[in-house]
């Protein structure tokens, strides 16, 4: 049986790491509100670029470019995204699962002989990627890609991952990451960074206002320049939005698994307290029989 000492030594453990778990949810809030801030930022540059991607294709006019040439595949890469700290539920373990079975579906598309590379970005999933003991799958960590990395070093990790799929060196490069929707909602998601899609660069233009629809352009110096121009800008941009809404994604995890522990703390404190009362009230009561019992012994 617990004694009162313990108990209140218990309490004020678990008040403290209330206190914690609350101010860690308001840190991690603050920067899920600062990363939706960034994309907000992000989006209409990336948006332009898409527009101008859209006016291309849809010019009358022949275009080309390496970056968007498919070819047969046999060595894949996959960017994976997670955390570089915990505290996030389990956040990195959903998406580490998301990977295994994003494997076995690329085995299956393109053969059980195909070479897979992953680049794990963050501390957690690389440790875990590391681990992984399967045949044909490698893990590559580069020296300062990280979740927290900003964007210089988004755009040098991006402009790698260009030079291996232009060397030949993977033949497919696609990005696993989780998917910011709201503070309670995101969505694992696998975007094909290389070879870039069409549906990817084609825009919306024209469709919410029916005077774009019928509009000539005029490209200077010509709409293939122009074209290979922009691309490479369309795939930083891209890997500049994955990155932030990956960190935005972790900081919500990181709220909803301190708000579990918080609620959690609060449950505890409330029944040590009613125990403590208890046990209290128990001593007060035993202490004033033993005061009537030797007065009734007088």
């Amino acid at each position: 049986m617990s004694t009162l000492r313990e108990l209140k030594t218990r309490i004020g453990s678990v008040s403290s790491s209330e206190k914690i778990t609350g101010a860690m949810k308001m840190i991690s809030s603050a920067k899920v509100h600062k990363n939706e801030q960034a994309l907000r930022r992000l989006l209409p540059f990336k948006d332009q670029i898409r527009s101008i991607m859209g006016h291309l294709l849809s010019a009358d006019a022949s275009y080309s470019s390496p970056l968007i040439e498919p070819r047969d595949v046999q060595k894949v890469g996959i960017v994976v995204y997670g955390s570089d700290d915990g505290l996030c539920g389990a956040y990195n373990m959903n998406i580490f699962k998301h990977l295994l079975r994003r494997i076995n579906d690329v085995r299956e598309k393109y053969g059980s002989e195909v070479e897979i590379i992953l680049f794990p970005v963050g501390r957690k999933i690389r440790n875990a990627a590391e681990k992984l003991d399967m045949a044909g799958v490698k893990s590559v960590s580069l020296e300062g890609v990280d979740s927290k990395m900003e964007g210089e070093k988004v755009n040098k990790f991006t402009l790698s991952l260009q030079s291996s799929f232009l060397n030949n060196e993977l033949d497919l490069i696609e990005v696993v990451f989780m998917s910011f929707k709201s503070m309670s909602r995101q969505v694992l998601t696998v975007e094909q960074l290389f070879p870039v899609e069409e549906s990817a660069i084609s825009g919306e233009e024209g469709k919410a206002d029916g005077r774009d629809e019928n509009r000539l352009y005029i490209f200077e110096p010509d709409p293939n320049r122009i074209f290979n121009e922009v691309l490479p800008m369309f795939v930083l941009s891209t890997m500049q939005e994955i990155t932030i809404e990956n960190r935005a994604s972790e900081q919500a995890a990181r709220v909803m698994a301190m708000q579990s522990a918080n609620d959690n703390a609060k449950k505890l404190l409330d029944e040590l307290r009613l125990e403590y009362n208890k046990l209290r009230q128990q001593s007060i009561t035993t202490e004033l029989l033993d005061i009537l019992g030797g007065q009734v012994e007088r």
